[in-house]
């Protein structure tokens, strides 16, 4: 696929999206957030690629919205106004429910909607030199569209004190509050990043699928009797699959699974 402001890689089993719009911050605007839509969308049809990183070239991941973007939206009309901005939020609830794992890689700047899309990923690995911010409140405005994937990932609690403040958050703070799950000196983050690829590259897709679906199901659920039985349901789904078929009878045996792939 062809974008203009981003950058779409495949290494083997892995897709690399790179936001491209080094010199501001990779900011986002309406192209661009068409452009991350658009990608996610397709990568979801992709059998082939087991795990998605999301990155920025440059010094940033993600500064957030364009400003200019942002001011403009809020002089439009209030049908115009919602219309964007669920574009936004349905490109975020594209990367959130890809079927693969997916890796943010974090370096800078990840403010606002860059805090979001960091959230949006089941994993964020960060530079030691990152910061994360959601900073709007500071331009009289509200993270709305990110805070199920905010919330979702530092809880309602840390959201009540930075969603308020709009404090930078460093990324030694930010994995104390489950924002982030590894940090790295800036040399060393691909090779923190691939560590957590190799794990990934052991697991079945299917199953990995299957798990994410199992979180979204499960998270912030009342245990319920409907709950006890939606998750027996899941799992007697899974065990009936092909894949954790030969996943079981590859551990008995003691085999590599099928869908672990050597290199020749």
């Amino acid at each position: 696929m062809d974008f203009q402001f981003l950058q779409l890689e495949q290494n083997q089993q892995v897709a690399t999206v790179w936001l491209n719009r080094p010199e501001l911050h990779n900011a986002f605007n309406p192209q661009v957030i068409e452009e991350l839509h658009q990608c996610f969308q397709y990568l979801n049809t992709r059998e082939d690629i087991r795990v998605v990183i999301l990155a920025g070239r440059g010094k940033s991941f993600s500064a957030g919205a364009d400003l200019n973007w942002m001011k403009f939206a809020g002089q439009a009309s209030k049908a115009e106004n919602e219309a964007d901005a669920l574009k936004l939020a349905k490109m975020l609830q594209s990367l959130a429910m890809l079927k693969q794992p997916t890796i943010a890689r974090v370096q800078g700047i990840a403010f606002g909607g860059g805090m979001g899309l960091a959230s949006a990923c089941d994993m964020c690995v960060a530079s030691t030199d990152a910061k994360f911010a959601t900073s709007e409140v500071r331009l009289g405005l509200a993270p709305s569209t990110i805070s199920p994937y905010v919330i979702r990932a530092i809880g309602a609690r840390q959201a009540s004190r930075y969603f308020l403040t709009a404090e930078r958050i460093s990324a030694e703070k930010a994995q104390a509050i489950s924002l982030v799950h590894e940090i790295a000196p800036p040399d060393q983050l691909d090779q923190k990043v691939d560590e957590i690829i190799q794990a990934l590259l052991l697991g079945g897709p299917e199953a990995q699928a299957a798990s994410k679906q199992l979180i979204q199901m499960v998270n912030q659920s009342v245990l319920t009797e409907e709950l006890l039985v939606q998750t027996a349901q899941h799992i007697a789904h899974v065990r009936q699959g092909t894949e954790a078929k030969n996943g079981l009878t590859a551990f008995l045996t003691k085999q590599s699974p099928a869908w672990i792939k050597t290199v020749e």
